[in-house]
């Protein structure tokens, strides 16, 4: 039986259909069964079912969207950068079909990334549950104010369940980030950068009250539990991977813990990555990208 794939197409990308078309082509070409998935901004319910391979053409927001779609079905992604920086898209157009070559020969490399799963209790009861690879974040959703969020964390031992409350944090917003996503708004509010094959998540609060509230890397092993604190003075927003928004009520809890199934992305190795991160960033040795 021959191959199948899927492609999610970033059309708002520029060259998107163009580059679509030819992934299409030269993937029939090889007897490969092929589904198109084209979005453009707000994307639709995508159709779900496993295939072998999926093709994610954007930048690296649409990677976050086909990753939340397919993870749980284990569909390894082939990530083609149309967009800029890329650090989760980081196979360029011209280098695709070497990557999926090898692929097909069982010579890729595999990354294994962790993702959170994130639900919404009200009133003892879950009406939200969704999943990330980048970032859940929690923030306002008026003029500049300071929310309150009260976070503990939950750990397993012997089958007994120990909780400790990390107290209480008063910031302008929450990060509770991936591995993945160390490189995405939480770099960008001070946090540290993660390998991302880590089994780990970042707290991060933005601009905190008290300047003792620094990021903090967990384990995954543990769940995070966010209780929005009574009293607010401005509503309060869930952001999940900067494109899915929720609005939250004073004291919804938020339950934040890793998802069972990590998201398969092919990619070019560590040394890539590193060399993406140095390029991108402009560290010492780095090549203007």
């Amino acid at each position: 039986m021959g191959k199948s794939a899927v492609l999610f197409v970033n059309t708002y990308k520029k060259n998107a259909t163009e580059a679509a078309e030819k992934i299409k082509k030269e993937l029939e070409n090889r007897g490969v069964d092929i589904t198109v998935f084209s979005f453009e901004k707000k994307p639709s319910k995508p159709p779900v079912k496993k295939w072998d391979i999926a093709f994610s053409l954007g930048g690296d927001g649409t990677v976050l969207y086909t990753a939340r779609n397919l993870a749980p079905l284990g569909v390894p992604i082939l990530p083609v950068n149309l967009g800029t920086l890329g650090f989760i898209a980081e196979v360029d157009m011209d280098d695709w079909l070497s990557v999926f070559q090898k692929w097909e020969k069982g010579e890729i490399i595999v990354s294994r990334r962790c993702m959170l799963e994130i639900s919404v209790e009200r009133d003892s009861e879950i009406i939200m549950k969704t999943s990330c690879l980048n970032d859940a974040v929690i923030s306002y959703t008026g003029i500049a104010k300071l929310i309150r969020l009260d976070v503990v964390l939950e750990s397993i031992i012997n089958n007994e369940s120990s909780q400790t409350a990390l107290g209480s944090y008063r910031c302008d917003a929450l990060i509770i980030a991936t591995p993945t996503g160390s490189t995405a708004y939480s770099m960008a509010a001070g946090g540290p950068i993660l390998d991302p094959e880590m089994e780990a998540v970042i707290l991060n609060p933005v601009c905190p009250f008290t300047l003792a509230n620094r990021p903090f890397v967990l384990t995954s092993r543990q769940t995070i539990k966010v209780t929005v604190a009574e009293g607010q003075r401005t509503d309060v927003l869930l952001t999940i991977d900067g494109q899915d928004p929720f609005t939250l009520k004073c004291t919804d809890k938020l339950i934040i813990k890793q998802a069972p199934d990590p998201v398969l992305l092919l990619f070019a190795g560590k040394s890539a990555y590193y060399s993406a991160l140095r390029n991108k960033l402009f560290w010492s040795g780095g090549v203007h990208a």
